[in-house]
């Protein structure tokens, strides 16, 4: 699993016209999904995420978690995190799973997220046209690969 990690002040995806999801302060998650991902994945990367210390304390310095500033998380799907751009002009997707594997993914993260934070986790549509909008604090952007724990 690959995602980008964004701390905001707000953060929202529009479907066909309509706000499907919105945070404030928190994190936006954009997640992408391959075939050799499983709940290993899933539970590394959810609690990776949530206690990433990049929220500033009392001394403007980043010593907090979502968890612990009491922040939202807005997950999206993003099948492009798995372009390959090695060959050509036209990014390949062949490494990201095919929705039958991706869903149960996907859904099984956002439910993992929810336990860990204790709180629900608004989300965009998988497979949707997506307008995302957003506005990075900092900017604050995390890319993490569970494939390349470091």
């Amino acid at each position: 699993m690959k995602a980008v990690i964004q701390r905001v002040t707000q953060a929202s995806v529009t479907i066909e016209n309509n706000v499907a999801a919105e945070i404030q302060k928190g994190l936006l998650v954009f997640v992408g999904i391959e075939e050799a991902d499983n709940q290993e994945d899933v539970q590394w990367l959810v609690s990776k995420i949530a206690n990433l210390r990049i929220f500033e304390d009392e001394n403007q310095v980043m010593n907090l978690s979502v968890k612990d500033c009491a922040g939202e998380v807005l997950i999206v799907s993003q099948f492009t995190l798995h372009a390959s751009t090695k060959k050509g002009n036209r990014p390949s997707y062949i490494k990201a799973a095919k929705p039958e594997i991706a869903i149960p993914i996907y859904e099984n993260f956002i439910v993992q997220m929810e336990l860990e934070i204790g709180k629900k986790v608004p989300t965009g549509k998988f497979g949707a046209d997506m307008k995302v909008a957003l506005l990075n604090d900092g900017p604050v952007t995390i890319v993490i690969d569970t494939k390349n724990k470091e």
